[in-house]
């Protein structure tokens, strides 16, 4: 627990009194994290998990226990949404905060990591070892194994969907190039009222006036109509004559074209936004490190070969780094607020007892409708406990999706955790 917390208060302490960091520099630093250091952390998770011989009680545990989370949390979303419409069919007004106004899935996506996506490795492995042994470091690695090869797919999926909606439908309205034009001649009428046309003749030969005085219009015209009948008249040279004969006229009028109509935001199709959303899904690196390293575990331990050792430690190299930057990360965005706990007092209360009750319990009720009983039902349990990962942090701060509550879940769950497992641990085994 004390490394974790040096590489936060580092990270606050490099922002928040020693100014070492520009904001620039630290959403740097997050990316650097979700896009090098998490992915070869997660290839090599998985890469070195037996997946021949898993437990598959806990595996199916944990799996549902996490199911029943998403499905709840999505009928929520859905029954949220519809209920927004039949408000604004009724014509009633809603006057909502930024964050009451935001799309119900990102609640889910919040909600979701808070409530099922643990610190297994960095909290789970030393803590529970001490509680019930050694057999539990290896079941710790199999969940964590499925959390990388699928839910946080599925979070990331979901980030990518809400990115693929809101940049697909935010279009931008055309503008004529004909209104620039009239918008730059109308601001050229001085306050008297008259034309400019005779202050720019070096201009007005490759310049196409659209405010005009209405008589110019007229005698312009009937020019017009003369110059079929006799010799050609000059264009420049006349519209100076012109000028020059309607200088103290005061009556002028300009001749305004009618504003373009806006353009309509389109609505992209569901179908469109979510075959965006897995073409982006399929082009990120954390995809590629899960599936790898997936096939690379299916043919390691069935053929029985190991990886080259220059291959191993240069990986080593990188994934040592994900945790200590993910916490060194999450302290820089703390510095960079107005306050401690960035969300509020009462949603981080929320977001620790959905953390702390809300996920164990339901873990607790999966784990008895798989029929598991005695010490692996307690690891279940208490593994559900764990803090928040601070992987979620790192991939709420790259979509900017409530990083708020992710960097307060992870700095102030480490705190509380230790406490409350221990709760759980005596509970148990009673």
């Amino acid at each position: 627990m004390a490394p974790l917390y040096t590489a936060a208060v580092l990270g606050y302490a490099s922002v928040r009194w020693l100014k070492a960091f520009s904001d620039e520099q630290c959403a740097g630093i997050n990316h650097f994290v979700a896009l090098y250091a998490v992915p070869v952390l997660i290839f090599h998770m998985v890469s070195t998990n037996d997946p021949y011989h898993m437990n598959q009680r806990l595996i199916a545990a944990d799996t549902l226990q996490k199911a029943v989370m998403l499905l709840a949390l999505t009928a929520w979303a859905f029954w949220s949404h519809f209920r927004r419409r039949g408000r604004r069919r009724d014509g009633k007004a809603e006057k909502q905060s930024s964050s009451a106004a935001s799309s119900p899935i990102k609640w889910v996506v919040t909600n979701f990591s808070v409530a099922s996506l643990p610190n297994t490795i960095i909290m789970g492995v030393p803590l529970l070892d001490g509680m019930y042994g050694s057999v539990s470091g290896e079941l710790m690695k199999q969940i964590v194994v499925m959390q990388f090869c699928i839910w946080y797919n599925v979070v990331i999926f979901l980030y990518e969907f809400m990115a693929a909606r809101d940049g697909t439908a935010k279009i931008s309205p055309a503008v004529p190039a004909e209104t620039a034009d009239e918008n730059h001649d109308r601001s050229m009428v001085d306050e008297s009222g008259g034309s400019s046309i005779h202050r720019h003749a070096a201009d007005r030969s490759s310049h196409h006036q659209v405010v005009v005085n209405i008589e110019i219009t007229e005698v312009a015209a009937a020019a017009a109509v003369a110059s079929t009948t006799t010799a050609p008249v000059d264009g420049a040279a006349a519209a100076k004559e012109l000028g020059a004969e309607d200088d103290g006229d005061a009556n002028k009028v300009a001749v305004d074209l009618p504003p373009p109509t806006p353009v309509q935001p389109q609505v992209p199709s569901v179908m469109h936004v979510v075959w965006m959303a897995t073409k982006k899904l399929l082009q990120i690196p954390n995809t590629y490190a899960s599936f790898l390293g997936l096939i690379w575990s299916l043919m390691a331990f069935k053929i029985g070969f190991s990886m080259p050792k220059i291959v191993g430690d240069s990986l080593f190299i990188i994934y040592t780094t994900a945790v200590g930057l993910s916490m060194f990360a999450s302290g820089t965005f703390i510095a960079r607020q107005s306050r401690f706990v960035p969300c509020g007092y009462t949603i981080a209360s929320l977001s620790m007892l959905l953390k702390f009750l809300i996920g164990p319990v339901i873990m607790l009720l999966a784990s008895l409708a798989i029929g598991m009983h005695g010490t692996l039902l307690h690891i279940a349990v208490v593994q559900a406990a764990l803090p928040l990962a601070v992987t979620s942090f790192v991939y709420a701060e790259e979509y900017k999706v409530h990083a708020d509550i992710m960097s307060t879940g992870v700095i102030l769950g480490i705190f509380i955790s230790l406490p409350v497992t221990i709760v759980y641990y005596i509970l148990l085994g009673l």
